[in-house]
């Protein structure tokens, strides 16, 4: 009977000492940090965001989304409809409401004026790699973002 309580408190041990947060499979109850925007411009390329700066989404789970863009705050609505939720690479369908943001003066550079204008123009998603793209309307972008652990 020690050995497997023993064994049982062992596995729970492991269990927890993952380091990397769960593959997202719904957009729900997720946080993510902007890693990347991708212009599909040649002459833009890809601007990548320095790993200080703050630029965050987090869904939750009521259909509100909270977003941090540089020392900014907003707040929204937003839409997922999963396309194959069963898939290896969860994707569908993803927009926003009408983005309510703070609009204070934040110390360059920044990449506020960037993210806040590509937001609203995202129409679609897909978690590749652990990673969430939103691609933009018309083919004009991809924003790549990284999950959050839970602590931050």
């Amino acid at each position: 009977m020690r050995v497997i309580v023993g064994i049982i408190a062992l596995i729970g041990t492991f269990a927890g000492c993952s380091s990397e947060p769960p593959a997202a499979t719904t957009l729900a109850g997720t946080s993510w940090r902007l890693v990347s925007l991708q212009s599909m411009d040649d002459q833009q390329g890809t601007t990548t965001v320095p790993p200080t700066a703050e630029y965050t989404v987090s869904f939750g789970d009521d259909g509100s989304a909270t977003f941090q863009i540089n020392c900014n705050r907003g707040r929204s609505s937003f839409e997922a409809t999963p396309s194959d939720p069963a898939g290896d690479e969860p994707s569908g369908s993803l927009t926003f409401g009408e983005i309510a943001l703070t609009m204070m003066a934040c110390v360059p550079p920044a990449l506020d004026q960037e993210v806040s204008t590509a937001l609203p123009n995202v129409r679609t998603y897909l978690i590749r790699g652990g990673k969430l793209n939103m691609s933009q309307k018309f083919d004009s972008g991809i924003l790549t973002w990284e999950p959050l652990s839970p602590a931050e």
